[in-house]
Formats: C-alpha cells, structure tokens, sequence
C-alpha cells in the first residue's frame, strides 16, 4: 500500500468563514498569505513536486522552485502557499497570471521578473510518517527542520498576546489578514472547520464565471453565479480590475445560446455573451449589503485550483 507520499493526492484542510478578530490563549496566529494554496512534495535525493488544490502539477509553471528540496534533510510534505512577491507584498493577480501561462518563453521571462517562492505553514508527513493526526504544535515543530532560503521560508506564529497587533500591522501594511488556528487541531483533508479561521481586511469569494458583457469606453463586466443547494444562482456583476490575461482567458471559452442560471431582465444581460460555467474567480470587496450584493467589487483573477460546483454562497 502506497503511503502519502508515493500517493500525491492531498487534498488541502480548508479554512472556514471569516470572523472578527480574536485572542485566544488556545490558538495561534499567522499572516494569510495572498497566493496560491500549493502542496510540496520535497524528497531530498529525489526532487520537488508541487500541486495545487486541484492537484495540477505546478512546478512547469515555477521552474525557479525545483531545487526546494535541497532545503530539507527527510522526505516531507508541506503545506501552504505560491506567491509572488511585487513591491515587498504578495500579489495575487502576478501568481495567477503565472499560473494561467503555458509558454515556457514567457514563463522563463515572467520568473526573472517576479520569481515565485514557497511559503510552508504546516507538515503532513515527515521521514515515511503521516504526521496528520497529531495536535498543529506538533506538526509545527517539524517545520523548524526546514533550511529556510529566498525561495522557501515557513510562516511565522504569533500567539494571542500578539494577535491583536498582528492584525493591526496587517491592516497598516496592505496585507490580507490572518488566520487563526486552533492549537490542537489535527489535519482533516479537503475538509472546512472552524479550527482554522480567516480574519481578513477586505474580504473576498470565489465566483463562477458564467458570461461577460461588453460595456462603453471599452469597459468590461464579468456576470457572476455561485451554487445553492446544487443549483447555479446569480450573483451580480464586476466591473473594476476586469482586463488583462485572465479576461482574455476568459474570451477564449466557448460562448452559449442561453444563461447558464436564471438572470433579472434588464439592458445589461441582454448583451451579455452567456458561457457554459467552467472558470473559477475571486472578486474583492469591503463588504455585503443586507440584500447581499457586494459594495466596491474589484476582480482579482482567475484561480485554477477549484472547480466550478464547489463555488457556494455563504450563509
């Protein structure tokens, strides 16, 4: 029987619904990193193998990240995030630009201009052990094994006398937030707790793109849906951040007869161009209205690492 290792089929634990900032004795704080969640298998006399949520290969995307496992002295399993980093912050759009990029020429290029590293929070196995169900301090111990270098480094841990400042700091400094983790908490694959929690700046979903409406002073907005109870459901427009290689992703899927999902009459989805419900994005905004739309909506990209059905509304 294969082990996790050998396998290479991690499904990442998932972080559930953002609250409002809290300190906590019994949990421990990190930044939360603005990539893309990424698995690194590191075998030190083998390689490196990187796969995202989806479990894609994704080292032929980050060429500059296949020595990470001269970093390590043990076969492990990390988990956390791809970034790029622009300016001295994580930058979203430049990873998922990355990630959409087949082109070794222009992946080559885009490397020396942006290069990508790997930013590890958590261990999954370590030396033929699945270290999955033992208590996060545990599995964190593990990480410190870890040679840091400029292409992979581990997450830093606050605990609750520093949450608060924590939070501040991100917020002063542009950064998406924090994530709370419970200390004790085990590993659920593919699983949503409420051990671990996003405590974010400005929040953002993951949207299906289900059409795109050509608009005056060539403006561009995206028709959005996400699924209720198995069904797709409308979900609004965005219009601001639309452009750029993840609009022109988005141009080149087929386009259908009809809407995918049940829209409101009006002028505006009249001269939507409707397609089949395939793409994944992230739309960023302060914050929802009592009816539920989403005020000051900024579209971020793309993100191939989750499927269409798995966008679901939150409660």
């Amino acid at each position: 029987m294969m082990d996790l290792f050998q396998e290479k089929r991690i499904a990442p634990m998932l972080i559930a619904e953002n609250v409002p900032s809290f300190a906590d004795p019994e949990w421990l704080y990190e930044l939360k990193w603005d990539g893309e969640r990424c698995v690194a298998y590191l075998d030190p006399g083998e390689g490196t193998e990187l796969r995202n949520k989806r479990n894609m290969k994704m080292l032929p995307k980050v060429p500059e990240l296949s020595n990470l496992h001269h970093q390590v002295k043990k076969r492990c399993i990390l988990d956390g995030e791809l970034l790029c980093i622009v300016n001295g912050k994580p930058d979203f759009e430049t990873i998922q630009r990355r990630s959409l990029m087949s082109n070794p020429f222009k992946i080559e290029m885009e490397s020396r201009r942006f290069p990508a590293c790997f930013v590890a929070f958590d261990c999954l196995y370590y030396d033929g052990r699945d270290i999955t169900k033992i208590p996060l301090t545990e599995r964190k111990k593990y990480l410190d094994r870890i040679a840091e270098s400029e292409r992979l480094a581990v997450s830093k841990v606050f605990d609750y006398h520093q949450a608060k400042r924590l939070f501040s700091l991100a917020r002063e400094q542009g950064l998406e937030g924090m994530v709370a983790k419970r200390k004790e908490s085990l590993y659920y694959q593919g699983k949503r707790t409420k051990d671990w929690l996003k405590i974010k700046n400005l929040q953002d979903d993951d949207f299906v793109v289900c059409g795109w409406i050509p608009k005056q002073n060539h403006m561009t907005s995206i028709v959005l849906g996400q699924y209720r109870q198995g069904r797709l459901v409308y979900k609004g427009h965005v219009t601001l951040g639309v452009g750029g290689e993840a609009f022109a992703a988005i141009k080149k899927q087929k386009i259908i007869s009809h809407p995918p999902m049940e829209v409101p009459e009006g002028h505006e989805n009249e001269n939507a161009r409707w397609l089949k419900p395939e793409l994944v994005c992230v739309v960023q905004y302060m914050y929802k209205t009592e009816k539920g739309s989403m005020r000051q909506p900024v579209f971020k990209g793309l993100r191939r690492d989750k499927l269409a059905e798995d966008c679901v509304e939150s409660d």
